[in-house]
């Protein structure tokens, strides 16, 4: 049994390599459906427990699921719906304190067909306004009212890569992801599109995917470009959310190099 988990880790470790030797190619389809499923857990090389779960969203390589049992990265599930099971491998899990507590995404590495490649070929992928309408007109009035600051939303940092196609038509980019906030983001990148250019981006952030469609706000110092969301893939939002709350948290590397200095009081500060 070791060997054999051994070698399922060796499969895992080659997919992710040829994972990342594609990343020219276009980002994958991926659709929200929930699906039931049922997990076996591999517990140190031993079958563990049987436990039902769902799907929340679904991949040609993997997908993401909502289930009860605490997994870690690295852990290795059979995933089975019907006749058709797939070893997968856990490669993200979500905080426990957040909102998406429970969910956790695997990658298969062994088995012929995901066990939801039917739906998957009959399904297309679902895009949703990122804010309703009503959103965006209450967010200009307040950009009127304070010319201070015009940005709708906050503004955060980031770390992360950015896959960018123009919707129909060829051009394609890939940049590094430089800021975020709810309605757009900073990506800087050797090729830029021209402003008002419709495209549709892939953003690899806090390890997980984001996919977005929207258009160029503007470009500066020809090498970056900023970008306007306007729709979302569905069952996206809450992941959007997700890495823009973890962005929120005080980072403990932003306290690392403060100092705390005491000082005894002179004697005539005392009095005073």
């Amino acid at each position: 049994m070791y060997c054999y988990v051994e070698g399922v880790r060796e499969a895992a470790k080659r997919a992710r390599l040829e994972s990342a030797r594609q990343q020219g190619a276009p980002a994958e389809k991926l659709v929200h459906l929930a699906l039931p499923v049922r997990l076996i857990h591999m517990q140190n090389g031993v079958r563990g427990p049987l436990e039902l779960a769902c799907t929340y969203d679904i991949h040609p390589r993997g997908a993401r699921l909502l289930g009860s049992h605490e997994v870690k990265i690295g852990d290795l599930v059979t995933v089975q719906r019907g006749r058709l099971k797939s070893v997968c491998q856990v490669v993200w899990t979500a905080d426990p304190n957040s909102a998406l507590r429970g969910q956790f995404t695997v990658e298969c590495v062994e088995g012929t067909k995901t066990p939801w490649e039917e739906e998957l070929r009959q399904m297309e992928e679902q895009y949703l306004p990122l804010m309703p309408p009503e959103h965006y007109r209450s967010a200009a009035v307040n950009a009127f009212r304070n010319r201070e600051n015009r940005r709708r939303r906050p503004r955060f940092q980031i770390q992360g890569g950015a896959d960018v196609a123009e919707i129909g038509g060829r051009s394609r980019v890939e940049g590094r992801l430089e800021q975020i906030s709810e309605c757009g983001c900073l990506i800087r990148a050797s090729d830029l599109l021209t402003p008002g250019t419709a495209l549709r981006l892939v953003l690899n952030m806090c390890d997980v995917s984001v996919a977005l469609r929207g258009h160029v706000r503007y470009t500066a110092d020809q090498r970056a470009m900023g970008v306007e969301f306007q729709e979302i893939r569905q069952g996206d939002r809450p992941l959007l959310e997700y890495v823009l709350n973890l962005l929120k948290k005080p980072r403990k590397e932003d306290f690392a190099d403060l100092e705390v200095i005491w000082e005894r009081p002179t004697e005539s500060a005392a009095a005073g």
